[in-house]
């Protein structure tokens, strides 16, 4: 321990950093966060928590802080399609579970990711904000063994965690991550009060120009996210909320429920999406989070994704802090990614289905009637993306086929 810094430094205090710095304290290690920001602060995000996203938090003790800060529950979600066909499904329906008993939730970031921090600095986590890590640094067997701050500064541990979001430096600098071609999309996310009628649903609109996610978050403020083709993105520069405010008044079925309402948060923008990485993982180095991958906001997998993926790594980062040789090292790091890759293939298949559905018009407006006839199909796909049912559940081939039958009716 006396010749580092710290055994893990994780970079990024975000959901992905803050749980698996927590995690890893609660085991006995000794954790440094870094973050470039000061918290609280704003991030863009459809600020959805999913019913397993929940479970995690539970079991990490901030769940109960979370609703009293005023977290907005979601039984289920809502999805219009293009030519107006709509689904609604029920998270814990597919189970037989009744909707009050698996509940998602919704708060803002500026809220949710300082309790979270909140814990891991209770467990003992060292948390230093504005702290800008520029680089890595590495060693005479070019393994990571720390990083290099933007004031020339550096730091060394055992390992460094990687879970500084899209775009990360830690992933670019060890030339893991890159973003793919298709789709590009981008997210004007903003916060608007006296939105009529939203209820316990998240909803989804999709349109030929794009889509919006709509959900209540605390208190009677609703995020509104819309999500555009890049291209499309072009006509918001300099202008991004008069781009949002328009984007919403002009669909139909939006434009009375936003007549009454008012913008009450700056719209921050993000993306483009479908970051991906070769692996998660270099010697010395591990990512998680959305450093890691991330493909389309639609399904909502980001908050769950960060929290699962702190569960996954925090094993294998205990072997690495214990290992004897570089091999253990490897072997402990490829493990990993294995684990990684096993837990979430099905949702990555499932989120690039929807992401490519998403896309074309007459593809959604099939789909969303065929789950609109069938109620139970459409508890399944909620479920999926309330992480309570496997995406397994809907890549079957029963399921397509029962799915092509009612779309086709």
């Amino acid at each position: 321990m006396s010749a580092y810094d710290a055994e893990v430094i994780v970079v990024g205090g975000g959901p992905a950093g803050a749980a698996t710095a927590w995690m890893l304290a609660r085991g006995g290690r000794h954790v440094l966060l870094l973050d470039r920001a000061a918290f609280p602060r704003p991030k863009p995000c459809a600020e959805y928590i999913s019913p397993e996203a929940c479970r995690i938090l539970d079991d990490m003790g901030v769940m109960p802080t979370v609703e009293r800060a005023g977290a907005a529950r979601l039984t289920g979600m809502r999805v219009r399609a293009p030519d107006g066909s709509e689904l609604l499904g029920e998270f814990g329906a597919a189970r037989g579970l009744i909707g009050s008993r698996v509940l998602g939730v919704a708060l803002r970031r500026e809220r949710f990711d300082m309790l979270v921090l909140d814990v891991a600095r209770s467990a003992g986590v060292r948390v230093r904000e504005r702290m800008h890590v520029r680089d890595l640094v590495r060693d005479n067997a070019d393994r990571v063994s720390g990083v290099r701050l933007a004031d020339g500064g550096t730091l060394t541990a055992r390992i460094v965690i990687g879970a500084d979001g899209l775009r990360s430096v830690v992933a670019r600098r060890l030339g893991l991550g890159r973003h793919a071609r298709r789709p590009r999309r981008m997210a004007f996310v903003t916060h608007y009060a006296n939105v009529a009628g939203v209820g316990l649903h998240g909803e989804m609109h999709v349109e030929r120009d794009g889509y919006v996610g709509l959900a209540r978050v605390d208190g009677d403020l609703v995020n509104v996210a819309v999500v555009v083709p890049a291209v499309h993105a072009r006509d918001a520069a300099g202008y991004p909320a008069q781009f949002v405010d328009g984007w919403v008044r002009r669909r139909a079925q939006l434009a009375h429920r936003f007549a009454g309402a008012t913008r009450v948060t700056p719209v921050a923008t993000t993306g483009p999406f479908a970051w991906e990485t070769t692996r998660a993982w270099a010697p010395g180095a591990a990512l998680v989070g959305d450093a890691a991958d991330f493909f389309d906001p639609f399904t909502g997998e980001g908050i769950y994704a960060a929290l699962r993926g702190a569960e996954l790594l925090t094993p294998y980062v205990h072997a690495v802090c214990a290992a004897r040789s570089a091999r253990d090292e490897v072997e402990a790091l490829s493990a990993y990614d294995r684990c990684r890759r096993d837990a979430f293939r099905g949702k990555w298949r499932l989120e690039k289905l929807v992401g490519l559905a998403v896309g074309w018009p007459a593809f959604m407006n099939r789909a969303a009637r065929g789950l609109a006839r069938r109620r139970d199909l459409a508890d399944t796909f909620v479920g999926v993306t309330g992480d309570v049912v496997p995406a397994s559940e809907v890549l079957r081939p029963g399921y397509v086929l029962a799915l092509a039958h009612a779309a086709l009716r």
